[in-house]
């Protein structure tokens, strides 16, 4: 945002941030940003970020008073703290290996609606928790926290910045692409 709006001063850029799944279209903006897996099939996406990797963590104290789960199954026993999405559904852990995808609507009496949050309840003991791994570092780093059920969270692709494809591309909107694909090619050169 900050090259964009010093190399077009006159142009309006407008964010709103929801973590609601929204049609950009009936909604009448010009592009969105969402995970890759959750992009319409009818856009056009571009990637904006890099991979990202989910992982379930706990505390030491919670794995050592409740064990390690080694299948996605063995969720089902412990004490998990789920998240309230914006939509106002609860999130189903995704967890996949191989070829193999486990969508989990894990047990928990514990449900939050913010990540930060959801990560600092694990390191507190609370449950086991499934969150980014950018959240979780600090806490993996100091040893607040470990992960487990690794070989069950791979990396995603990351977020895109999409736009309708049946749709002309307003000229601020191509320009704020083209400044986001050249500073991902200056970034990775």
């Amino acid at each position: 945002m900050p090259t964009f709006l010093a190399r077009f001063p006159d142009v309006t850029l407008e964010l709103v941030t929801d973590g609601r799944l929204v049609d950009i279209v009936k909604l009448g903006f010009d592009a969105g940003v969402r995970l890759g897996e959750a992009v319409p099939q009818d856009m056009i996406a571009v990637r904006v970020g890099d991979p990202v990797r989910f992982l379930v963590v706990a505390s030491p104290a919670y794995v050592e008073a409740h064990g390690v789960p080694k299948k996605p199954a063995d969720l089902r026993e412990h004490r998990c703290i789920r998240i309230r999405l914006p939509s106002g559904k609860r999130y189903r852990w995704e967890l996949a290996k191989g070829k193999r995808n486990v969508s989990i609507d894990v047990p928990g009496t514990l449900v939050l609606d913010d990540v930060r949050l959801v990560t600092h309840a694990a390191a507190e003991g609370l449950g086991l928790a499934y969150v980014p791994e950018s959240t979780a570092r600090p806490y993996l780093d100091d040893g607040q926290l470990v992960t487990v059920l690794d070989d069950w969270c791979p990396p995603v692709p990351g977020l895109f910045l999409y736009h309708p494809a049946n749709r002309h591309v307003p000229p601020p909107l191509r320009a704020f692409l083209d400044v986001v694909q050249s500073l991902r090619r200056q970034r990775d050169a």
